[in-house]
């Protein structure tokens, strides 16, 4: 693979906030351009539901302080570490060395690039649940990994993943010792079975796997959801967990990331990082500080309010013959299955941004046979978002096959 080849397979046009690097080229619109406000579903809008109350005090005071906060060792101050140890260890139920178990990372990005450049060697196999984070895929033929996808059946069951553990075991017994996967998942909102979990577990004790787990949404769960955390009802030998305050929390601008797990792992995390970024950015560690500190009801009422935007839009995607999607378990998405159209997925995306002020991610970003998905995060101003699908949807209607 050439240095050209390879960094080709990153493409960036779907990422967030990329829309204004793109051009607004020319697109046979079918009817007239309908109006409304923008909404981009490809992230949180962190102005319809702010970030956590006192983060930007917590950020003035770690600028205040001075170097002693702005030059951290490379995993983080240790009286925070400290903090967020405990803090960590009776949300999820492990325990969590703050020395030697627990990294602070520039978001959980970049917790996820440490863990994998951590585990990966070039010609290594890795498992990797399908549909999932979209960064998942190329970091690993980044590494020069191999990737074994395992698909999720999601649409065939009433709980879980539907992870297909037959696929597993074969990507194990075909060499893979590495299992990459997200609960609650992104992009469908599916939470992992405990049955699912013991399953997983039971394997990557048997074929002497690692697992990183991806758990940034695991507080941002709805109603009737039963959520298990890996690393305390199934722990394995060799295993990160990732969490963050991104998203439920609204923090996505600070950069904030935490991993968790593994000594021998960490450590090579933390040499990975002190070549590639130093430390999570040193002021913004102040601000982990009001992590699961939050004021009282703070967080209920946010995952309520979330709870009505994801029920509101199901109702209406419920009315669209030909549009269904899986009801969320937790987090912020839902990955919309649509109708067989005149023009391919991302031509129909290009136009409802540039004629409808709706920015949507192709499903082709979680799994190039998801053609005829599109994922949503709903993390938005309640009337707009519902604006908004509804221009989604009268575009469908407009580019629909008879």
């Amino acid at each position: 693979m050439t240095i050209r080849e390879k960094f080709a397979t990153l493409g960036v046009d779907n990422a967030p906030g990329q829309e204004e690097n793109q051009k607004n080229e020319a697109l046979e619109l079918r009817g007239e351009p309908l109006a409304g406000a923008p909404v981009d579903f490809s992230h949180g809008d962190v102005d319809a539901h702010k970030p956590t109350p006192g983060s930007f005090e917590l950020f003035a005071a770690g600028v205040f302080e001075g170097a002693a906060q702005a030059y951290t060792p490379y995993k983080g101050r240790t009286r925070l570490m400290e903090t967020l140890a405990e803090r960590l260890s009776a949300f999820t139920g492990a325990a969590i060395d703050p020395h030697s178990g627990l990294i602070l990372t520039p978001g959980t990005q970049g917790a996820l690039f440490l863990a994998m450049g951590a585990n990966i060697m070039p010609g290594d196999k890795v498992a990797v649940a399908e549909p999932d984070y979209f960064a998942n895929r190329k970091m690993v033929e980044f590494f020069n990994g191999e990737m074994i996808p395992v698909q999720m059946r999601w649409t065939a069951v009433q709980t879980g993943s539907g992870i297909d553990l037959a696929e597993l075991e074969a990507a194990f017994k075909a060499g893979a010792r590495l299992f990459l996967f997200s609960t609650p998942n992104n992009p469908t909102g599916c939470v992992y079975s405990k049955e699912e979990l013991f399953a997983i577990s039971k394997m990557a004790k048997q074929y002497g796997a690692t697992l990183i787990v991806d758990e940034l949404y695991s507080r941002q769960l709805f109603e009737g959801t039963d959520y298990v955390h890996f690393c305390a009802a199934c722990p394995v030998p060799n295993m990160i967990t990732i969490m963050g305050p991104s998203k439920t929390e609204s923090l996505s601008g600070y950069r904030l990331g935490v991993a968790f797990g593994t000594a021998e792992i960490i450590e090579r995390m933390e040499k990975l990082q002190a070549i590639m970024a130093l430390r999570c950015p040193g002021y913004n560690q102040a601000v982990l500080n009001g992590w699961f500190a939050e004021p009282a009801g703070w967080l209920a009422a946010r995952v309520a309010e979330h709870q009505r935007i994801r029920d509101d839009i199901l109702a209406l995607i419920e009315k669209q013959p030909g549009v269904s999607a899986r009801k969320p378990d937790g987090g912020s998405y839902l990955f919309v299955t649509i109708p067989e159209l005149a023009v391919s997925l991302h031509t129909f995306i290009r136009i409802a941004r540039v004629h409808a002020n709706v920015t949507v991610t192709p499903g082709t970003e979680f799994g190039p046979q998801f053609l005829h998905q599109l994922r949503i995060n709903f993390s938005q101003d309640h009337d707009k978002a519902l604006a908004a699908m509804e221009r989604l949807f009268t575009l469908m209607d407009r580019y629909r096959l008879p």
